[in-house]
């Protein structure tokens, strides 16, 4: 679960030295400085997934040091993958300055000096993955030559890792204890590959590595592309220049088949969008279509053999719930619902 704590309840007065301890005990200790106190504003949340941290930071204009006396303080080792979410960011380590605007990637460490800034004035936000260096120790020694390293996310695997970190704010909160360390287990992929990718040291990398990353680029691949009729094995396989059989043979370690994931995917969107309240005046037909299902004949009868219904019996069954719910709610006198005066 995500845990969060924010200067609102916090004095004027006393809210650069609030974030200065949260900041230290949440990511590493830091020497900070706040131009306006009385304007700071700031709120952080985090959580764990097992081995890897995630970490979300809004704020207005501040600046931050990690020098060599606080590294010898404390130092939680970690290498630092974030995400620009709105606003702008100034990263200095090694001698390198790195300016990040919204969707701009980053990784630095922890380990060795560094200052961060606010460019200009207004807030800024982002979200950030902490990584143990022993998970990536056989490519830290190139990684401390290269950093801090600013990186686009707007295609190839770093886009496949910034929609990853943005839905680890969306939707980790409603995951199980098992299914946090699945996304433990991914998170370590992608960072993983990406790392590989940025140093060129795939060889120092677990051998499996380069499948598992292939595959998480096939699942995104997969999810853009339901609405098109024409997606298919074979399709996303010519796609991302492997054979059929290679591609079969990623899915073999997975409970269903490239085509059967194909399948699901799309009756997983069309069983949402028929319970959805904002799409009872669609057709079914129409619901079919938008996912990817050319025949309305074909959709109804893979929607009766997976669901054990079909898709107009589901709809009437969810919009009959919801109408029983909704009674509940309104129903003066009711236990939950709203009391007469």
């Amino acid at each position: 679960m995500w845990s969060w704590m924010s200067t609102e309840n916090v004095a004027a007065a006393d809210r650069a030295d609030w974030y200065h301890d949260v900041i230290s005990r949440t990511v590493a200790p830091h020497e900070l400085t706040v131009t306006d106190p009385s304007a700071f504003r700031a709120r952080s949340g985090g959580m764990s997934l097992g081995r890897i941290g995630v970490s979300r930071h809004f704020h207005t204009e501040h600046s931050s040091r990690r020098t060599p006396r606080l590294i010898r303080q404390g130092d939680p080792e970690h290498f630092v993958l974030g995400v620009i979410t709105h606003g702008a960011k100034k990263i200095s380590q090694h001698r390198t300055d790195t300016v990040l605007g919204t969707g701009d990637g980053v990784l630095f460490d922890t380990s060795h000096p560094y200052a961060v800034g606010t460019p200009g004035t207004g807030s800024s936000g982002m979200t950030f993955l902490h990584i143990p260096r022993t998970l990536l120790s056989f490519h830290a020694p190139r990684l401390d030559t290269v950093l801090p390293q600013r990186f686009p996310t707007g295609h190839g695997l770093a886009a496949i890792l910034r929609h990853f970190i943005d839905s680890l704010h969306t939707h980790t909160a409603e995951c199980t204890p098992q299914e946090r360390r699945i996304l433990d287990r991914t998170a370590l992929d992608l960072v993983t590959g990406f790392v590989a990718e940025q140093t060129d040291t795939w060889a120092g990398a677990p051998a499996d590595t380069p499948q598992r990353v292939l595959l998480h680029r096939v699942d995104a691949f997969i999810d853009d592309h339901l609405g098109d009729p024409r997606l298919d094995p074979r399709a996303v396989a010519d796609h991302h220049h492997i054979s059929l059989r290679t591609l079969q043979a990623l899915f073999r370690t997975r409970e269903e088949g490239i085509a059967a994931s194909i399948k699901r995917r799309r009756l997983d969107r069309c069983r949402a969008d028929l319970s959805a309240p904002g799409q009872a005046g669609v057709p079914i037909g129409v619901i079919a279509a938008r996912w990817g299902f050319g025949r309305p004949a074909g959709f109804s009868r893979a929607f009766r053999d997976t669901y054990g219904i079909s898709p107009q019996e589901y709809r009437n069954q969810q919009a009959a719930e919801g109408a029983r719910r909704a009674n509940q709610v309104c129903a003066p006198g009711q236990p939950g619902g709203s009391r007469g005066a």
